[in-house]
């Protein structure tokens, strides 16, 4: 493709460096995902809990633990373990949880594992957040997310023999979350209760995952379709725990089908609509984010890249050479915002990376949104193919592995 904008060639690694301040503070500041140690103001001496996760931030029982240790502000460590859909456990965790399950939190030299197992001893030891597990308020909504959970499992994972047998996985759906739409009614707030709390914290990692899987597999948008639940996400939001959590839906819907065991299109034009856009953009005013963009966003993409770029080219299916030209090419666009011709044949080179970032193991949702479109406006400029297809049976072109954490 030809360009039409005023081009500039690629700057150098030490000029793109230049071009970014972005900090976190990992252990006090703002929830992250590369976090190894978090104190909230106090000392390694007031640790207690050690959580074990995903490598990728992405498992939804991590992600509810995580949440809860977050908005209570206990100082944990983060011990990151690879899930078997990404890559190989370690060793050394199966031989502390010998099951390989996922979370698992070590509380005073006692392990635990199973969320709410770990949520209840939590609870025991430093309180609940807002009602707790076993509150009379709270047990219903547990078991209302369940009935949500199996409704969406059934619309998503089977596939279907009849366009009937489909609208009725549907309205099955639609009917539960009319009943979450009334429990939210219930209350003058957008939370479950009157105040966050547990609750809410048990909602978060399904839906938040429904709302992707569904607009990308099913063209249906949960969050724009729902008014209470709209509000329930806009508050979530409000929330810099959960934004510290929140992934994106180009990362949900291609994590989820290995996890599941499938996730099934319904091939409806909406959806085919929906996909595309997901996974080719444009990506904003997708409906999986509603906060304003941080200023940083661009900066925090840049300071990313710089941090993993050498294994980023690495892992590449490209020659290195070309991905390193390439891959600047596209930074050069993200800090400039003009175009920078990458070398020929670097199409397929950029939208495999563009298809591999991950949210938010790797970075926040916005900095994501701005760092594929660079990939893909840069892409653009050498031509139209298409970079190697996720895999829809495992994960393991994301393997830890290969990256320095």
């Amino acid at each position: 493709m030809t360009p039409t904008a005023a081009t500039i060639a690629p700057l150098s690694w030490t000029e793109l460096e230049a071009l970014t301040d972005f900090q976190v503070d990992l252990v006090n500041g703002p929830t992250n995902a590369q976090a190894r140690l978090r104190l909230f103001g106090q000392t390694e001496a007031d640790v207690r809990v050690t959580l074990y996760r995903d490598n990728h931030a992405w498992c939804p029982y991590c992600q509810k633990i995580w949440l809860w240790l977050e908005e209570k502000q206990i100082p944990y460590r983060i011990e990151k373990v690879t899930m078997f859909c990404y890559g190989e456990k370690e060793i050394w965790y199966k031989r502390k949880v010998p099951s390989g399950m996922l979370p698992a939190l070590e509380l005073d030299d006692r392990i635990i594992t199973e969320s709410d197992d770990i949520l209840i001893a939590l609870e025991q030891v430093f309180g609940s957040l807002g009602l707790g597990m076993k509150h009379p308020a709270v047990l219903p909504l547990r078991q209302l997310e369940r009935l949500l959970f199996r409704a969406w499992c059934a619309w998503l994972c089977y596939p279907t023999s009849s366009e009937r047998q489909e609208q009725g996985n549907r309205n099955q759906f639609i009917g539960v979350v009319a009943k979450v739409e009334e429990a939210l009614g219930r209350t003058p707030g957008p939370y479950f209760l009157e105040e966050f709390g547990t609750a809410d914290v048990i909602f978060t990692p399904y839906v938040e995952r429904m709302n992707a899987s569904l607009y990308y597999y099913k063209g249906y948008s949960l969050r724009e379709a729902n008014p209470r639940l709209a509000e329930w996400f806009a508050a979530m939001e409000s929330r810099p725990t959960y934004r510290g959590t929140q992934s994106d839906f180009h990362t949900h819907a291609h994590d989820l089908p290995p996890q599941m065991g499938g996730c099934w299109e319904n091939g409806e034009p909406q959806m085919q609509m929906n996909k595309a856009r997901v996974d080719q953009g444009p990506w904003d005013e997708l409906p999986d984010v509603a906060y304003p963009e941080p200023e940083t966003s661009r900066a925090e993409a840049l300071y990313r890249v710089l941090k993993h770029h050498v294994n980023i080219i690495r892992v590449n299916p490209a020659d290195d050479s070309l991905m390193d030209q390439a891959l600047r090419c596209a930074l050069t666009h993200l800090m400039t915002g003009q175009d920078c011709p990458p070398p020929p044949g670097s199409d397929i080179a950029l939208r495999y990376l563009r298809d591999r970032i991950n949210v938010p193991r790797d970075m926040s949702i916005y900095a994501a949104k701005r760092l594929r479109a660079a990939l893909e406006a840069t892409a653009a400029l050498a031509g139209d193919r298409q970079g190697e297809p996720i895999p829809v049976k495992h994960r393991r072109d994301q393997d830890p592995a290969n990256f320095v954490r």
